[in-house]
């Protein structure tokens, strides 16, 4: 008999906060939260500190230190897949992927069209590759820049990757598990060959593989759709991971990871400040489903436009997102400039005074002095 679990929206978005390590009960250190999280993404932009820094100080506070990141890094502990940071052992989860390149994006559908133009246009400058990987065996770490640009066949697009061959051309060495991001430097991602970068883990079987995938996604999320729209990096949805599920009020069955069910593990929920692209978040169908947030992230819009800020924190207090903090981390003037605190509905003194002890805590951390409108004690 198949179990379908009916859940009430407060106890779907409770689910989600545990999911997501935004309890009271905060993880050990930074190998535990990637770990349980499965991914971090980077995003470099400044405007209060980079995504990756943001989403792992949202969980373990102003004791984060970001130097422990790039130490895990160097050591291979974690380590950057596609775009995100992830434990170096998961490795083994995409090699059947990468051994397989192109390989469909849903574990029963086909190659997709641009999915074999990409495999058509590698191949049409499979010199320009052999040329980039030579170097590579031959010098070791190299940034994008110093890499030969050896391609017959221009890359072409209608946006900013443009005739951008090596940078593209690299994206799906990457995809086929040849190269690999190897570190950083000034902001430039260094390049080398995969198997000096990636640890040495056992394969998986692709089917086990993506099972695997599937069941840490929806461990790290708590509850997701289980069909979602096809993504070529990150997918939104469990397929048959976890139990069915239904919310009260919304439409459509889910999957929900049973681990979150157990009744009598009381929830205690705090305050927390995120990224915009924090999980919690950055499925704004998922989060508008479930927490009934209007959020959109303006910097792409208009200043005039913006009705939140240029890089607005989602507020997040105990199962509910509450608001929005438009700040700016000023570090040449040594502060972290606070120009509004967007409160959705009426907050009572405790809330204002949760959710401004975590401003206190991003300021600390980023070593700057907390600049607040005088109502919220500045």
């Amino acid at each position: 008999m198949t179990v379908v679990h009916h859940l009430s929206v407060r106890d779907a978005r409770r689910v989600a906060v545990r999911a997501q390590l935004l309890t009271a009960q905060r993880p050990g250190d930074v190998v535990e939260t990637v770990r349980e999280l499965t991914l971090l993404q980077i995003d470099p932009v400044k405007a209060v500190a980079p995504a990756h820094h943001l989403v792992l100080w949202s969980r373990l506070g102003s004791a984060y230190d970001m130097g422990e990141l790039d130490r895990l890094l160097a050591e291979r502990t974690l380590v950057e897949i596609r775009g995100f940071i992830r434990a170096g052992e998961d490795v083994a989860l995409y090699r059947a992927q990468m051994a397989g390149w192109p390989t469909p994006l849903r574990r029963h559908g086909e190659v997709s069209a641009w999915q074999e133009s990409n495999a058509r246009w590698v191949e049409a400058n499979d010199r320009g590759r052999c040329e980039i990987l030579a170097h590579l065996e031959a010098e070791g770490p190299t940034p994008t820049g110093g890499l030969p640009d050896a391609t017959d066949v221009p890359w072409r697009s209608s946006g900013w990757t443009n005739d951008k061959n090596v940078q593209r051309l690299l994206d799906f060495m990457v995809e086929r598990g040849e190269v690999a991001v190897s570190g950083r430097e000034g902001g430039q991602r260094l390049w080398d060959l995969a198997e000096r970068v990636y640890p040495d883990v056992p394969d998986l079987a692709l089917d086990e593989a993506l099972a695997e995938q599937d069941a840490r996604r929806l461990a790290a999320l708590g509850l997701l759709r289980s069909r979602g729209p096809e993504r070529p990096t990150e997918p939104g949805d469990a397929g048959e991971a976890g139990e069915r599920a239904t919310i009260d009020g919304v439409p459509g069955t889910w999957r929900v990871h049973p681990a979150y069910l157990d009744p009598d593990d009381r929830f205690t929920g705090r305050a927390a400040l995120l990224c915009p692209v924090d999980r919690l978040v950055f499925d704004r169908e998922r989060m508008a489903e479930l927490f009934a947030f209007d959020y959109v992230l303006e910097m792409y819009k208009p200043k005039a436009q913006r009705r939140f800020g240029y890089y607005a924190l989602p507020v997040l207090d105990g199962d509910e997102l509450v608001g929005k903090l438009d700040a700016t981390a000023e570090h040449k003037r040594g502060v972290l400039r606070v120009d509004a605190l967007h409160e959705g509905g009426a907050w009572s003194a405790a809330r204002r005074d949760r959710v401004v002890a975590e401003i206190h805590d991003l300021a600390a951390w980023l070593d700057l002095d907390p600049q607040l409108p005088a109502h919220l004690g500045g």
